[in-house]
C-alpha cells in the first residue's frame, strides 16, 4: 500500500493550495481517504475526508469551514484537498490516510507535504 501526497508548498496569506493524495495497492472504492495536519508543537488534527459511499466531511473547526473543499477522482485514484484563503495558521505538514470500509482506524498514512503560508 502506497500514499503519495503532493501540492504542498509556500504561499502568501490569501492563497490558494490544492493537495493531492495518489494511493494505490488497494481498492479504491472500498476506502476513505481523509486529510490531517500537524503544526509545529501541537497534535495532529483532522482536515477533512471523502468515501465514496459517505461523500466529504470536514472538521468542525470553524477557522477552517468555508475554506476547504475534499474531492475524490476515482479513474485517477486520487482525493484532493483544496484550501483558499490560506492563513499563516494553516502552516502545517499535511498527511493523507486512508480507512477500509467497516474500519474506525486510519491504517495507512503518506509521508505528509509540508504547507508553509507567510504573512
Amino acid at each position: 500500500v502506497q500514499l503519495q501526497a503532493s501540492g504542498g508548498g509556500s504561499v502568501q496569506t490569501g492563497g490558494s493550495l490544492r493537495l493531492s493524495c495518489a494511493v494505490s495497492g488497494l481498492t479504491f472504492s472500498k476506502i476513505a481517504v481523509g486529510w490531517f495536519r500537524q503544526a509545529p508543537g501541537k497534535e495532529r488534527e483532522f482536515v477533512a475526508s471523502h468515501s465514496s459511499r459517505g461523500g466529504s466531511q470536514y472538521s468542525t473547526d470553524s477557522s477552517m469551514q468555508g475554506r476547504v473543499t475534499c474531492s475524490r477522482n476515482n479513474a485517477m485514484n486520487t482525493v484532493s484537498l483544496q484550501i483558499n484563503s490560506l492563513e499563516p495558521e494553516d502552516t502545517a505538514v499535511y498527511y493523507c490516510a486512508v480507512r477500509q470500509y467497516l474500519s474506525s482506524q486510519w491504517s495507512y498514512w503518506g509521508q505528509g507535504t509540508k504547507v508553509t503560508v507567510s504573512s
